[in-house]
Order: structure tokens, then sequence, then C-alpha cells
């Protein structure tokens, strides 16, 4: 038998927000929108979730962040040397890792940010 639900929770949105709340509850499977925002309100903020996914996500980007950085360490000595320098697949790689950074980031904060540094290079560098 359903918990008897006799208390009202009020939250007010924009017109567009309540299509948008609707929509993203049904395409979670969920039959109502108030039975979508329970569950959220259940499975992560008072579940007593630490969060730990997330730690563990941005451990893994650390890591890869640390290669991505040895790996123009060795580009810009192979530049130095004057060797030429393909530096689009490491360049794709931070691309990559600043993409997961932002997703992360907008998680974690109330008003995420839509401004991200994006950087363009020639695939190849001759330098001499």
């Amino acid at each position: 038998m359903p918990a008897s639900r006799t208390s009202r929770l009020s939250v007010r949105a924009s017109p567009n927000e309540l299509i948008l709340w609707n929509h993203l509850a049904r395409s979670h499977g969920h039959v109502t929108t108030s039975d979508w925002i329970r569950s959220l309100l259940v499975s992560a903020e008072f579940s007593g979730d630490d969060g730990s996914p997330i730690s563990d996500e941005l451990r893994g980007m650390r890591t890869q962040l640390s290669r991505v950085g040895n790996n123009l360490n060795q580009l810009a000595h192979s530049a130095n040397c004057g060797d030429t320098v393909h530096c689009g697949s490491v360049l794709d790689d931070i691309e990559t890792l600043i993409h997961q950074f932002d997703q992360i980031l907008s998680r974690s904060r109330k008003n995420p940010s839509r401004k991200t540094a994006r950087r363009k290079c020639d695939t190849t560098v001759t330098m001499h």
C-alpha cells in the first residue's frame, strides 16, 4: 500500500520550467512530475549519499590530466629541439577533459558557468 501523502510541498516555476520538468519526468519513466521530483529528493540529497562517485570521477580525470600534461611536456621538448610537432591528438584529449570537467562542475554548482575555454591548433606545427 502506498504511503499516505497528506502534506504538500509547493515550488514556483516558470511555464517553460514546468514544461521541461514534465518532459524530463516522462522521459525518465515517471508517470507524474511529482513522482520524479520525489525520487530525485530521496535518491541524492536525503539518502546519505556522500558523493563518492563524483570524487572517484574527479580522481580518474586527475590521472588523465596528468598524462595529458606529460604529453604536452614531450611536445614542448620536441618543439624546442626543432622537431616537427603533431599536437592535434593531445589537444583533442585536453578538449575532452575540459568538457568532462565542465559537466562535473555544472552538476556541483547551483548556477553552472556556461563559459568554457576552447583551444584550436593546426595538427602540425614546425618549429626551427
